[in-house]
């Protein structure tokens, strides 16, 4: 594992255990133990505690009482009530954007653009996951609000943790992602910010009821290997 250094250790050791939960590599209902993860990663269990606290308020783990922390349930209301929130402020990104843009901030756009295309054009499902995430990252300062930008920072973990799932179990949802930013950018290069408010609501839309199916899809898998093991 690489630290960043400017980041905290708290906010590394964060990075590093919500990672395992967005790809899966930790489950949902799965303890947390953080005597292995202050060995694994050689810190102390002060840092490591003060990590998950991190890790709770971005909405990867709840922490009980007497029973530690739990990576956090991935429900289909937890998904809806996710997207409604993230729609609204997503919402106001893109009116903003669309308003204040300079020239400057063009290059920038149009090349991760180009790069999401390559990448969706080769099948490349993890670079792509990170570039779409990099797309966001670079539309948080039109905000222009402070508290929208810790909110975005705080869902985002969660969005990465439900789009990982969508990617995953559906290749071709690469190049619908890309097409939808790319008729988002146009309309905000247009200075249409009502269109482009319309086009994150309908990607919004489409990205949560994508990663609902694949949802069930997988509490369908979960429940037939239950079932077969009890045989």
């Amino acid at each position: 594992m690489t630290f960043k250094a400017a980041e905290s250790l708290a906010e590394q050791i964060a990075r590093h255990v919500g990672r395992q939960i967005v790809t899966g590599d930790l489950v949902e209902g799965e303890r947390i133990q953080e005597l292995r993860i202050a060995k694994e990663l050689n810190v102390s269990r002060g840092s490591v505690r003060e990590a998950l606290l991190i890790l709770e308020r971005r909405h990867l783990i709840n922490i009980y009482p007497r029973r530690g922390a739990v990576v956090a349930e991935m429900s289909a209301q937890q998904i809806k009530s996710l997207f409604e929130i993230l729609t609204l402020l997503l919402s106001v990104l893109a009116r903003r954007a669309a308003d204040s843009w300079r020239q400057s901030d063009v290059e920038g756009f149009t090349s991760l653009l180009d790069h999401l295309q390559g990448l969706a054009r080769e099948g490349d499902i993890e670079g792509f996951y990170e570039g779409s995430f990099a797309f966001f990252r670079m539309g948080y300062r039109f905000a222009l609000n402070p508290y929208i930008e810790e909110m975005l920072e705080d869902l985002q973990p969660a969005l990465q943790r439900s789009y990982y799932l969508a990617l995953h179990t559906n290749k071709r949802e690469l190049q619908e992602a890309h097409n939808f930013f790319k008729g988002i950018v146009e309309a905000i290069l247009m200075r249409k910010g009502d269109q482009a408010a319309l086009l994150v609501e309908d990607f919004a839309c489409h990205l949560r009821n994508l990663v609902l199916d694949s949802l069930a899809r997988m509490k369908q898998i979960e429940l037939a290997w239950a079932q077969r093991s009890k045989r």
